[in-house]
This record gives C-alpha cells, sequence and structure tokens, in this order.
C-alpha cells in the first residue's frame, strides 16, 4: 500500500488541512472519506481496492464537527456546514484531479467520535454524493438542550431528529461500531452506557424511516471496546469488509 500526504489550502476553512491518502496496488473500487483522520488507525493488511483519504481535523474541531445548521446546546458545531462544503467543494474536487481514477467510484464517508457524527451528517445530507456512513464511536449523544428538568432524548437529540423528520434516501447504508467500554455515562440509569443506547435510537430511527435493519444497516459492538485507536482498528477491519467496497 502507497501512502501520500497533501496539504490542502482551504479558502472555505481558513487553513490548510492535511490529508493523507492510501492508496492499495490494485484498481480501484470505492474512495472512503475519514474524518480525524489523526486518530486513523492501520489498516487491514488484506485491505479492499479502496482509497482512504484520512482528513486531519484541526484546532476549530468541535466547531468544524457536529450537525451541518445546527449547533448545540454549548454553540459547537458552527462550522459544520463551511466543512461540508469543503469536501464537496474542494477536497473532492482536489483528489479527483490528482487521482482521476477516483471520479467514476463510490463514495463512502466515516469517522471517530465527533467525527463519526460529523461523518453520518454529511452522508444524510448528501446521498448524491456518498453512499455509506460509517460511524465508529459516535458523538451520537449531540444535543440542543443539556440534561436536566426539560432534557428528553427524542425531542433535543439533534441527529435523532435530523432523521426524523427527514426523507428516506434510497440506496443508502450505514456502519455503527460502539465499544462496551467505550464510555460509563448511562443518563437514564438503565445500566446501558449512553453510546450504545444513542446509537441502538439513532438505528430505530433509521428503520422507521424505511431502512432494513439488515440489508442496509450494521450494527457491531465489540466487548470490552474502548474509545481509542486500539479498537478502531478492529471496527475499521469490519467495516471494510462490508459489500459496498467490494
Amino acid at each position: 500500500m502507497q501512502l501520500e500526504t497533501w496539504q490542502v489550502n482551504s479558502l472555505l476553512l481558513h487553513r490548510e488541512v492535511r490529508v493523507d491518502v492510501y492508496l492499495p496496488a490494485r484498481s480501484l473500487a470505492a474512495l472512503l472519506l475519514v474524518n480525524d483522520g489523526q486518530d486513523m488507525p492501520a489498516l487491514p493488511a488484506d485491505m479492499p481496492a479502496v482509497c482512504v483519504a484520512a482528513i486531519h481535523a484541526g484546532p476549530l474541531r468541535r466547531q468544524e464537527y457536529g450537525t451541518a445548521g445546527v449547533i448545540d446546546y454549548q454553540g459547537q458545531g458552527r462550522l459544520a456546514g463551511v466543512y461540508t462544503r469543503f469536501v464537496r467543494k474542494e477536497l473532492l474536487p482536489f483528489l479527483e484531479e490528482r487521482y482521476p481514477a477516483l471520479q467514476d467510484l463510490k463514495r463512502a464517508c466515516a469517522g471517530f467520535s465527533l467525527g463519526g457524527l460529523s461523518a453520518l451528517d454529511m452522508v444524510w445530507n448528501h446521498p448524491e454524493i456518498f453512499g455509506l456512513a460509517g460511524v465508529f464511536s459516535g458523538a451520537l449523544w449531540w444535543r440542543n438542550r443539556p440534561l436536566g428538568q426539560g432534557y428528553s432524548d427524542a425531542a433535543n437529540r439533534i441527529m435523532h431528529r435530523r432523521i426524523r423528520e427527514g426523507r428516506y434516501h434510497p440506496g443508502l447504508q450505514f456502519f455503527f461500531e460502539c465499544g462496551t467500554a467505550d464510555e460509563t455515562a448511562d443518563r437514564n440509569g438503565n445500566g446501558i452506557i449512553d453510546s450504545i443506547d444513542d446509537t441502538k435510537d439513532l438505528i430505530q430511527e433509521l428503520v422507521n424511516k424505511g431502512y432494513h435493519p439488515e440489508k442496509d444497516i450494521t450494527y457491531l459492538e465489540i466487548p470490552g471496546g474502548r474509545h481509542d485507536q486500539l479498537t478502531w482498528q478492529t471496527a475499521m477491519a469490519a467495516f471494510l469488509r462490508h459489500p459496498f467496497f467490494i
């Protein structure tokens, strides 16, 4: 596998964005963009015919990642829409100019933690560009109101509501990973950590929207899995075996 590193000068983000491009030594079948590329785990030895572009986060990560057009209760995510435009208008043309073989390939987007939320949001909002979302330890708790009096999972989790109120996009596929030791928070006291609850609730929203729970959605729960690269390495190896990449 060949690794090439680029610095993409983004006029939209007003910074240089480092992108590590991993190229397998065979004809390409798909392009995978990965948020939080600085946390990219080692790729599997049996890497499929996928070009992986790992996008490093910048100093304003908690502003650039999130849900486009909707900030969280702390005012984070203000640049999420700008980041999405960077991917669409600057990064993809940059990659396709340097690697013309990418122009006609299927595209997926994935990420870790808050980067996973960002990836899901981009795929959901732009099904004309992406066909698969990969969400590893996703920050699906992202909410527009703090916990406490008046908070409601149904009303205040932003991505859940976005899917509930959005349109069904035929052909989209989703991959979710959670580790049972991803965190310790359990806001509803049901004995299940929030990251698992939030992920399973979001999957249910997708099913309610019309996505098939087996054909369209993959859920991987890793016993003892943590919020770290070692766990995400296991998850990435499973993700890259998804039929989308074949």
